[in-house]
């Protein structure tokens, strides 16, 4: 960056010269006042104090306050010499500056003292010239050139700072905007992939471990490979119809409470689960009272992944499913004999994930873990409306 530059702007360069060439101008014609007519300040004197405000305009966005000391004395001089239309307008521009592009405090301070040297002058005048009238158009004068910028730089200052807030409070809705539309698009992302892995991960697990059955066992009977494959039919037609119910909705939204399924066929669901050494059963305690459809849809999904899980991962013997309808909650337990070793087999660990995210979703409890020698899954479901969690 050159010196130059430092020191001034291209702008404010420009603006310098145009006022100089102006006030030559003005000069030239004669633009100026005279106390009286016995003496006129030689022209080169004018010149000089013209040509020193000139050079204070070079700072006026630099250094303001700097340019503003700088024109300060010579527009005195100016004033002592017979005032000129010329300094006037780049004096009052210094003022201006000073008050737009200095400190933030600075132009009520210069609002105070342009005041006070307005009302100042005006007395001056009016007090040496014994005439009232002369002193008011002194201060009139006076005001305009110097209380005048500073009032208009105080207003458009003001308008400066309420257009930045006005930009940075857009900015900021723009964000939170952007960051809700975000969390939307991850909330369902989320309801997707719950839904997905729940519907997929039962029914093929079912077909894989009854198809696995029939390969595996060549001597099976007629009978137990009709039932095999009647469980393979029966839960590919479900997932067929939960897949065609998912692309519906995803293709013309709304709402899936209609279509989703109920607590009241968690028996037909327990009746599904099955393996040559494990089998499953259903305890209802409780009259089900009217439930809200995201409880229904998020408890059965819970009993629907739990008992997929069991069937990939538990030992042999059964798997009791209990649903309790108390006052205000649903309560879900599942229990499971545990794999062998004790110790359930590796899995993704997704479906206790989703679970748990349907439980917190509705303010709900949800806990999986062994418990005496079984695998327990507990969850707890409000009955009543259902606030869900941020």
């Amino acid at each position: 960056m050159s010196p130059l530059r430092r020191l001034t702007t291209r702008q404010d360069a420009l603006i310098a010269l145009g006022a100089l060439s102006g006030g030559l101008l003005l000069l030239a014609a004669h633009g100026y006042s005279l106390w009286t007519d016995d003496w006129d300040a030689p022209l080169g004197l004018r010149v000089a104090v013209l040509a020193g405000l000139c050079s204070a305009t070079l700072l006026r966005r630099t250094a303001p306050l700097t340019g503003l000391a700088l024109a300060t004395p010579f527009n005195f001089a100016d004033v002592a010499m017979g005032p000129s239309l010329a300094t006037a307008v780049i004096y009052g521009d210094a003022l201006y500056a000073a008050s737009l592009y200095g400190r933030r405090r600075t132009a009520e301070p210069l609002l105070g003292l342009t005041a006070a040297a307005t009302l100042a002058a005006a007395g001056i005048v009016g007090a040496l010239a014994h005439s009232g009238r002369a002193g008011v158009i002194t201060g009139a004068l006076a005001g305009v050139t110097w209380v005048g910028p500073v009032l208009t730089a105080m207003a458009v200052r003001e308008h400066r700072f309420k257009a930045e807030a006005e930009r940075e409070r857009a900015e900021q809705v723009a964000r939170l905007a952007e960051l809700d539309r975000q969390a939307a698009v991850n909330a369902e992302r989320a309801r997707m992939a719950r839904e997905l892995h729940d519907v997929i991960a039962n029914h093929l697990s079912v077909v894989a471990l009854h198809s696995s059955a029939v390969l595996r066992v060549p001597d099976l009977d007629r009978a137990a490979v009709a039932r095999a494959m009647e469980v393979i039919r029966e839960n590919s037609v479900q997932g067929l119809a939960e897949m065609r119910r998912m692309i519906g909705l995803l293709r013309d939204g709304g709402d899936d409470a209609l279509d989703a399924p109920r607590l009241a066929g968690l028996g037909r669901l327990v009746e599904r689960t099955a393996r040559s050494d494990l089998s499953a059963e259903l305890e209802v305690a409780g009259e089900r009272p009217e439930l809200p459809a995201a409880v229904e849809l998020a408890a059965y999904r819970i009993v629907q992944e739990s008992l997929t899980n069991a069937l990939k991962h538990a030992g042999s013997g059964r798997a009791e499913v209990r649903v309790e309808y108390a006052a205000d909650r649903v309560v879900i337990d599942v229990l499971s004999p545990l794999g062998r070793d004790g110790a359930r087999l590796p899995g993704t660990g997704s479906g206790l994930i989703g679970m748990r995210e349907r439980a917190t979703m509705l303010s709900g409890a949800f806990a999986a873990g062994p418990e005496d020698g079984r695998w327990r899954v507990h969850a707890e479901l409000p009955a009543g409306p259902v606030e869900r969690a941020s």
